[in-house]
């Protein structure tokens, strides 16, 4: 899951991108509107967490924009304000959810999480190939009794490949998909990535490079 969030206050902008991150999101962070709306137009995230009170461009009129360009991105607004017609008003320029501040941290990531479902078509809880099992609500991953000790980036790479059945899916999805915008498109980290994964896979193998096109299962 790839998120991005737009907040001024730049600390509560870190601590929720810590946060997301232990989560195993890859998280992208800007502190102002204008950022905001070139990020979330540049790249393909599940979910973008906007903050309304923004500098050099108001988050209404982020959401609105992003609206116009036909962003596919779910949009979760945090506001200090909490009355019905700021609620009203969030909703009616397109924001796919509402938060006022402050607000529980768990509550956040249930929102979030809500959202990303809604922002691709719905996968398993569970996800099967073989004796080869990745449950994606508890972050854990099996194969056959053996248990994966996997990194977050090896049980994103694992749990995007399992969910494409079959697709063979490049590098730079991967790269766009797991990681976040401080990986470097010219590194080997995906290969790097898969290597070890299919190592902890074990054999008989299930992941398969395909030419020119990517990887699969």
């Amino acid at each position: 899951m790839r998120v991005l969030v737009v907040e001024d206050d730049e600390e509560m902008a870190q601590t929720v991108a810590v946060g997301l991150r232990r989560a195993q999101m890859a998280v992208d962070v800007t502190f102002d509107g204008p950022g905001g709306l070139e990020r979330a137009l540049q790249s393909d995230y599940d979910v973008i967490v906007l903050d309304r009170d923004l500098p050099g461009m108001h988050g209404d009129e982020v959401c609105a924009e992003l609206i116009v360009a036909g962003c596919r991105s779910r949009v979760l607004m945090l506001t200090a304000a909490s009355t019905t017609e700021d609620l009203v008003d969030g909703l009616s320029l397109g924001a796919d959810d509402y938060l006022p501040k402050p607000f529980d941290f768990p509550v956040l990531m249930a929102r979030i999480g809500a959202l990303a479902r809604r922002a691709h078509p719905a996968v398993p809880p569970v996800l099967r190939h073989g004796d080869l099992e990745v449950d994606t609500a508890r972050r854990k991953a099996r194969r056959g009794d053996r248990a994966l000790e996997l990194a977050p980036k090896e049980f994103g790479v694992l749990e995007l490949l399992l969910a494409s059945k079959g697709r063979a899916v490049s590098a730079e999805e991967l790269l766009e998909r797991v990681w976040d915008e401080a990986a470097d498109p010219f590194t080997s980290a995906v290969k790097i990535t898969i290597s070890r994964l299919r190592a902890k896979l074990g054999n008989p193998a299930v992941i398969e490079t395909v030419a020119k096109r990517g990887y699969r299962i």
